[in-house]
């Protein structure tokens, strides 16, 4: 073996350290059960490529029944079902309990992303040579590129060279080359969610905030012109007024309120008696309509239905902007809650409160070394098979250090072949001298 592929005995035990946490990270769940059983959730959802039919699994069986199958990440669906144990899929779930194949899940949504397409452009997504780094619209779930969000020019396309090849044969999933592009109009650090054009115009009180304190929306005044933000929240008095207003009203309400000069001297049966319960609906406080805005989401063609995510043909940007919103931290205490505001909100109900997310059960062996693992299986033996265990290990160690002895006496360096041959010996039942 050359001297540049050698390697010692510590570095060869840190490698594999290094080996265990990284699959603990990478899998620190069990997947044990398929997630069929409770229902519709948030849940993660692979596109199985190679069965080629456009439904979804859970993380459990695109690990336990597809483990083989070539498959895209589409990353969490809102009141999904896995598909995995019914008959739109003909490989057969190793993971669900029923005799039969359950009947196909007609509640699922089934949009482009599980045609593997993505984005109002309807780009299929390609680890090898995309470059973008793409987002998640909250609403209707489809991922958009930065560049058909108006955020930067389209860059070209990674190239597909030996080298790109085995880049991502060694696990670079593009990270590397987003990171390269320069910054886009808006960074993650800028937003804590996206709602896409379409989806915009199809929640009434999303619409009205759109381009308001907050509720950013990159647009431009004319076609040659180049993208701006509208909607950064500026330093005002406002919260404080409006503050100040509730705190006046909370001490009307259901307290008592110190007297006026004037009715102080009035006689008590001419005051006029005031209701403590307000008989009007609360105003509504939305910031006022933003002009531009309103103009780009009434003028934009609606050639989207449900988010994008049915769209077959590409179709490009409006000249001034497309109606994408990017929500700033604490979006969703600043919603007005009037009962023309509340309704569109509340049948949407991720927009008041942030949604829960199934993840599979952790595992308890997770991170765990080899050597771990071996003494935990072997307490859970009957006791003579665990003493039969102990005594075999023992005598492999005592026959490994004599094979291995020469080599340490001579310092001769032990090869891939001589630790082959040593196992060979004991396969064929031969004792090495």
């Amino acid at each position: 073996m050359p001297a540049s592929e050698s390697q010692t005995l510590t570095a060869l035990a840190e490698q594999h350290r290094a080996l265990v946490e990284e699959a603990a990270e990478a899998l620190p769940h069990q997947f044990s059960q398929c997630t069929y059983s409770l229902g519709p959730v948030r849940q993660a959802v692979y596109l199985c490529l190679t069965c080629a039919a456009p439904r979804g699994i859970c993380s459990a069986c695109s690990i336990a029944c597809h483990t083989d199958h070539e498959q895209l990440e589409l990353f969490p669906k809102r009141a999904f079902r896995c598909d995995c144990p019914t008959r739109a899929l003909a490989h057969p779930c190793t993971l669900h309990a029923a005799a039969a194949p359950e009947e196909p899940n007609a509640g699922n949504a089934y949009g482009q992303n599980f045609r593997g397409a993505f984005c109002r452009c309807a780009r299929p997504y390609d680890v090898g040579t995309e470059r973008e780094t793409m987002v998640q619209c909250l609403a209707c779930e489809d991922w958009f590129h930065e560049s058909c969000l108006n955020l930067r020019d389209r860059p070209p396309a990674r190239g597909s060279t030996p080298q790109r090849e085995q880049e991502h044969a060694d696990g670079d999933d593009g990270a590397s080359d987003a990171s390269e592009l320069p910054p886009g109009l808006l960074t993650a650090d800028d937003y804590d969610a996206l709602i896409c054009g379409a989806c915009v115009r199809a929640i009434p009180t999303l619409r009205r905030y759109a381009g308001t304190p907050g509720v950013l929306m990159v647009v431009r005044d004319a076609p040659e012109l180049p993208w701006k933000v509208i909607g950064r929240e500026e330093s005002t008095d406002e919260g404080a007024t409006v503050e100040v207003a509730a705190e006046a009203k909370s001490e009307d309400v259901g307290g008592k309120r110190a007297r006026s000069p004037e009715d102080a001297g009035a006689p008590a049966a001419k005051r006029p008696r005031v209701s403590t319960e307000s008989s009007a609906s609360p105003p509504c406080l939305a910031p006022p309509a933003n002009s531009v805005a309103q103009e780009i989401l009434s003028s934009s063609p609606s050639h989207l239905e449900n988010g994008g995510a049915d769209s077959d043909a590409a179709v490009g940007s409006t000249p001034l902007g497309d109606g994408d919103v990017f929500l700033t931290e604490g979006w969703r205490e600043r919603w007005c809650r009037c009962e023309s505001c509340l309704p569109s909100l509340q049948a949407r109900p991720y927009l008041l409160e942030e949604e829960d997310t199934y993840e599979p059960p952790e595992d308890p062996d997770s991170g765990l070394t080899l050597e771990e693992l071996g003494l935990r299986a072997l307490q859970r033996l009957p006791r003579d098979r665990a003493l039969d265990g102990i005594r075999a290990f023992n005598e492999m160690r005592d026959d490994l250090m004599n094979h291995l002895r020469p080599f340490a006496q001579e310092g001769k360096e032990v090869t891939e072949a001589d630790i082959r041959a040593f196992f060979d010996a004991r396969i064929n039942g031969q004792q090495t001298p």
